[in-house]
């Protein structure tokens, strides 16, 4: 299958065979991938944004599923974005924490908060088990331009605070992208993936970028609908993005 972005240039998509479902254990599910050899993957990933695509280490995919359409591509428009009250709280609660923003480079620090969040929230779910390599193969990638955010308690005399979140970021001239979060288990009450979130939002806010791309809201995953709380959403329908709650209407 091939898509042209003009008449000299063509898109090579290739359609997976079914695989079983991350998200529902029930189902079978297969992708849409862009060209992994193509060589203008880091020039074409902006677009592939935009066309409701996501990036999982060098692969740029989309959700193809022959009788589920249950994963929809959702993005903030940051410049419209009003944190609610939950929000703004989750902003508050966390004020002594700062945050940097890294080279996608490995560390053993952000490795082993990694590990402890899969075997917290992914215990038997195909990830506990990641090594280093798993962990550059799923979210570093040869050609993307990866950020880690580090979110950290504020450090004191000069020494680092507790590493307690790495967002991981691909930063695009058409918008930032959230990749993944990761975080201490242990501090659950203080709303990690969200506050990563709010955080990214303002980082896109800064840069003059204008979306953050959340991946895939999943109908009906219990997991999943936390992004519903992020104010406008929008959300593509396989040809245009649209006011998110349009598109729930049409369901």
């Amino acid at each position: 299958m091939a898509l042209h972005r003009d008449p000299n240039q063509e898109l090579r998509l290739f359609q997976t065979g079914e695989h079983p479902c991350g998200y529902w254990p029930d189902r079978q599910a297969r992708d849409l991938v862009l060209d992994p050899q193509d060589e203008r993957l880091a020039e074409l990933y902006p677009m592939a944004l935009g066309w409701g695509f996501r990036r999982s280490g060098n692969l740029v995919y989309r959700p193809h599923c022959i009788n589920c359409r249950a994963c929809v591509p959702v993005r903030i428009p940051v410049a419209r974005f009003i944190p609610d009250r939950t929000q703004r709280r989750t902003l508050a609660r966390n004020a002594d924490l700062e945050c940097r923003v890294l080279p996608a480079e490995r560390t053993d620090e952000q490795f082993a908060l990694y590990q402890r969040y899969l075997q917290h929230r992914h215990a038997n779910g195909g990830m506990d088990d990641h090594g280093p390599h798993e962990f550059d193969q799923f979210l570093v990638g040869d050609w993307s331009h990866g950020r880690f955010m580090e979110i950290r308690t504020r450090g004191i005399d000069g020494h680092r605070g507790q590493l307690l979140a790495v967002a991981v970021t691909d930063l695009t001239a058409l918008g930032l992208s959230a990749v993944y979060t990761f975080f201490d288990p242990d501090q659950a009450k203080r709303s990690l993936g969200t506050f990563g979130i709010l955080q990214q939002i303002a980082w896109a806010q800064r840069l003059g970028l204008p979306h953050l791309y959340l991946g895939y809201w999943i109908h009906g995953h219990r997991k999943m609908d936390y992004k519903r709380r992020f104010h406008p959403l929008e959300a593509y329908d396989g040809h245009h993005w649209q006011g998110f709650d349009g598109l729930l209407d049409e369901r």
